[in-house]
């Protein structure tokens, strides 16, 4: 399924779409591979974030942000509607942000979500 423009899906902030292509030119990361972004089971508040880059499998929801394919499998769906994604790199901690608005609680350490 291929959505166009971002509505309520997973949308990228201009920090974490520069990361993103930085990473992409870094690791000489095909154009055709999509950042998959998704959840599992785990960590200690239920939840954790998935951020990889991988192929677009069936079934998957494709959002498109400024060039960057973002995949979303049917079941993360659920949990990431609405989640924005920043990057920071500050000197006190430096990664992937996931601002979630379906999270009802979070760890300490951001990795993790319920």
């Amino acid at each position: 399924m291929l959505s166009s423009g971002i509505k309520n899906g997973v949308s990228l902030t201009a920090g974490a779409l520069t990361e993103i292509k930085r990473l992409m030119n870094q690791d000489q990361i095909a154009a055709d591979k999509c950042i998959r972004i998704g959840v599992k089971g785990g960590g200690c508040a239920g939840f954790s974030y998935i951020t990889e880059f991988d192929d677009v499998k069936e079934g998957d929801t494709i959002y498109e942000q400024d060039g960057a394919k973002i995949a979303v499998d049917t079941m993360s769906e659920l949990y990431l509607n609405g989640v924005v994604i920043d990057f920071q790199s500050g000197l006190n901690s430096r990664g992937f942000i996931y601002n979630n608005p379906n999270a009802t609680k979070t760890c300490g350490c951001g990795e993790s979500f319920g």
